[in-house]
This record gives structure tokens, sequence and C-alpha cells, in this order.
């Protein structure tokens, strides 16, 4: 799909590249983190996803005739820029944590080693791809959680932004925990689960309620799921669908359930759930839908609400209460001559906004349990401390830091996915990414997981990087000065 989207970039890239290819810079290789700066809805925890569509796209990145003749036509570009792109395809490296690994501010998610123009030109599009689907997967992955083992589904089709974003939606909704969707394309391209019963629409196109769900027992009666909210929730809807479970059940047959989407949920479950089992209906399953979010769930499992099933729309796929995750993607190092990659930093008046310098990887403590504890930046080609005890800093704080005895297992997240150009990395399935976000969720502590003042992870610098990142900021400073007193 990524092939049409060479021209899915800002402007400012290409003005860029064509600079770099002008410039001499086109062999100059320089080093690019993707990482984010904060949780989104102040939580305690990221679910990273996006990384197969980020390797189709730079996989399918070509320039099309016609997308050289628009660019062409702007007047901004030269020939030697427009034979640049003519020829464009990615020659470098890219490492990244895998999708479903649980991830947290300031850590390199992604890192990239190319040549500038090519590092430069894929930075737009693999940050859209990466945040929209991290932050949907983080989504997923609190919905889940408050469902506490509930069964979550995607019905956020049709408020999703656009198709696109519809279908990504879909797939990280699933990655982060949600166990089925209504969509059904992502159904056939990835294989999750669909669910749907009917809307209201449906029933008013009958004359009467109860000749509605007749009609839908006999179209799907192996599946028959009923709608009790277009009229009166309880005093017609659940009292007709028991009747016609009593119809089916005459025929061999069973209701599989109700669905809610509308009232007080609580209060309406309860009752539904009172009512059909009254009627000899233990078994079947309420659904309940009508703009849920994590905290809604929440709220609602600890009214004691009798909802089995969960469908979660517009709030999980339009991460409603956080419309973006602030991802960004920062020049690290560039090499200057001798194969030497050399350190670079962004300095700021904001302290967050201050990069750390380097090619860098992400080593993940866990204690004897196999809990999570913390995660360090060491500098790629850095020896790892294992036999003892060493001090990690805080990437902001020079007084915070954390100590990290002997005895501790340690993790390398990160893996070669591109060397130098070509796919070294297979992507695992959407299902196995499940698999691992819920496996890994497990590794972390719940204090993390609440979603009212989580408890903050731990990253942290490694003594080497920590006095290159000071080092890099006092010559800043001191250049600083040197320009404010010539």
């Amino acid at each position: 799909m990524w092939s049409k989207w060479a021209l899915q970039t800002d402007l400012y890239q290409l003005t860029m590249v064509g600079g770099y290819v002008l410039e001499g810079k086109e062999e100059q290789c320089a080093n690019f983190d993707y990482f984010f700066r904060k949780v989104p809805d102040d939580g305690g925890y990221c679910v990273l996803a996006g990384l197969a569509d980020v390797i189709d796209y730079i996989q399918n990145l070509r320039f099309s005739g016609e997308d050289l003749s628009y660019l062409e036509n702007l007047g901004m570009f030269s020939k030697e820029v427009l034979d640049y792109l003519k020829d464009f395809s990615f020659t470098g490296d890219l490492w990244a944590i895998p999708e479903g690994t649980i991830v947290f501010p300031h850590e390199p998610l992604i890192r990239v080693t190319a040549p500038l123009p090519q590092a430069q030109l894929i930075e737009s599009t693999l940050l859209n791809i990466m945040n929209f689907q991290t932050l949907i997967a983080t989504k997923g992955a609190r919905v889940h959680w408050a469902a506490n083992g509930d069964p979550v589904v995607d019905f956020g089709l049709r408020r999703a932004h656009g198709p696109d974003g519809a279908l990504m939606a879909s797939r990280a909704a699933y990655i982060g925990g949600v166990d089925a969707t209504s969509n059904v394309l992502a159904g056939r391209l990835y294989g999750i689960p669909v669910r749907g019963t009917h809307a209201h629409s449906w029933v008013e196109s009958f004359p009467q309620e109860l000749d509605a769900f007749r009609a839908y027992a006999k179209v799907y009666p192996d599946a028959c799921l009923l709608l009790v909210d277009t009229y009166d929730t309880l005093r017609s809807g659940v009292r007709h669908a028991i009747q016609v479970g009593r119809e089916l059940r005459e025929k061999g047959l069973e209701l599989w359930g109700i669905r809610l989407d509308s009232g007080d949920l609580a209060y309406l479950s309860k009752e539904a759930r009172r009512m059909l089992d009254k009627a000899g209906f233990p078994n079947a399953s309420i659904v309940a839908s009508s703009d849920l979010d994590e905290w809604i769930v929440e709220t609602l499992k600890r009214q004691g609400a009798r909802v089995d099933i969960w469908g979660v729309g517009t709030r999980l796929v339009t991460g409603f209460s956080c419309p973006a995750l602030g991802g960004v993607y920062k020049l690290t190092a560039l090499d200057e001559g001798g194969e030497r990659m050399v350190p670079k930093i962004k300095r700021s008046d904001n302290p967050e906004k201050i990069t750390d310098p380097g090619v860098k990887k992400v080593v993940r403590m866990y204690d004897k349990k196999g809990r999570m504890r913390g995660d360090v930046l060491f500098r790629e080609g850095e020896r790892i401390p294992k036999e003892r005890s060493f001090r990690a800093h805080h990437p902001i704080f020079p007084h915070v830091f954390k100590t990290y005895p002997k005895g501790f297992q340690i993790e390398e997240l990160m893996v070669p996915v591109f060397r130098k150009g070509e796919l070294v990395y297979e992507s695992p399935s959407v299902h196995q990414i499940r698999e691992s976000t819920l496996s890994n969720l497990k590794k972390l502590d719940p204090a993390y997981k609440r979603f009212r003042n989580p408890h903050r992870y731990h990253i942290s610098l490694s003594p080497s990087l920590f006095k290159i990142k000071g080092r890099l900021l006092q010559q800043a400073s001191e250049r600083e000065m040197e320009a404010l007193d010539s």
C-alpha cells in the first residue's frame, strides 16, 4: 500500500534532501532516533506498534514519473536533485524495538543510520505511522486492562480518521489487547476476529420490534445477538429478546445474547441479567457499547455492571482523550570523517527537549522475579556491566540516579531490521505481536498500569553516556559565551 506514498511527506524534508545533495552531503552518514517525550493520558507506559508498516513503506519507497513531474513543476528542485530522487532507495541500517514491547519516554524506539538524505526523507511518514499506531495500541492495552479479562471489540470504523486510519487503528488496537474488530477489511488482511450484530435501523425497518428480532433469529439462528434499546430497553427490548430466545430453544438453538447501546449501562445490565437469568438464559451474553473508554469501563466494573463483552469505538480508534503521541525524530550522531560517528546534541531551554547524544542501544533490567525495573541507554558497542552493580543517571536531572545491584537480568531490546538497505527481519503476525504485548504487560508492575498517578518507570543513561551528554552541554554553553563576548 505504501508505494503510492512517496510524496506523503512534509515539503521541508524534500528541501533538506535537495540541500544535502547539492551541498555534497549525499553520502555523509547520520544517525536519527525515533522516541516520544510523554506518555498519553498521563499514563505509565506505551505499547509500541507500527513497525511492520514502516518496513513496508521503506521497501516500497520510490518516486514515480508523475511524482517527479509534480516536483519539477514546483520550480524548487534542480535536475540533479530530481535525478537523485528518481533513483532513490534506502541503503542504510535500521534497528528497532519489536512491536508489542512496552516502551517509555526518551528511549530510542527506532534507530536509523544512513546517508543524510535517506535518513531525512523517511522522517515524516515514519512518525505518522509509529505515532498513531503506538497511541492506539496503548489505548487498546488500557481498555483491555480495565475490562479485567472480559473480551473487548473494536467498534470504531465509522468514527476513525479516514479509511487508512481505521485500518491502522484496528490493527493497533488488536496489538494492544483488544480481542476482535467490526472492521471486515482488518479481519481479511490481518486475520483479526470480526464481530458484529445489527443496528437500530434493522429494528425500525420492521412493523414491530418483535418482528425484527424474529427475522434476525431466522436469518442468523446460530449467532443471534439482539440490540435491545431501540424503543424501551427493559419493558420492550429485553422482554422481546427473551421471547425470541424461547422460540429458538424450541428449535434446539440458543439465544447468543443482547446488546445495550445507551442509557445507564450499570443499572440496565444488572436488570437485564436478572431478567435473562430468571427466564432461564444464564449463558446469554450482555454486550455494552456507547462511547466507552477505559475510565468508563473501569467505573462500570466498579459499580458491578453485568457486562460480558465491551464494544469500544470512537474513544479507542481516535485516541479521543489524547489525540496524538508526541513522537519525534532527532539527529544524534554524524559521520565527520574517518568512519567515526560523532555524537550530536540538541540543546533547549526546556530540559525535556534536550536530546541524548550518540548511537545508542536500550537495555531492559529485570529483577529476580522477572519484573521490569528500569531501562538504561548505553552507547552502541559499550560493555554492559553484568558482574557488578552500577549507577545509571537520570537523563534530565543530574542529581537523580538509580543503582542496579549485581544479579539483575538484562535484555537488549533493539533488533536489526535493515542492514545496508537489505531487510533482515521477519515481521511476526499480529496474533504473535498481541501475545507479546500481553506477555510483556504481565512483567510490568500494576503500579505502572493504573490510570491515575501511575508510578514512573526509570529511564536512565549509562555513566559513559551521561558524561558525554554533560560534556556536549558544557561545550555548547562555552560556545554561547564566546559568541556573546565576540
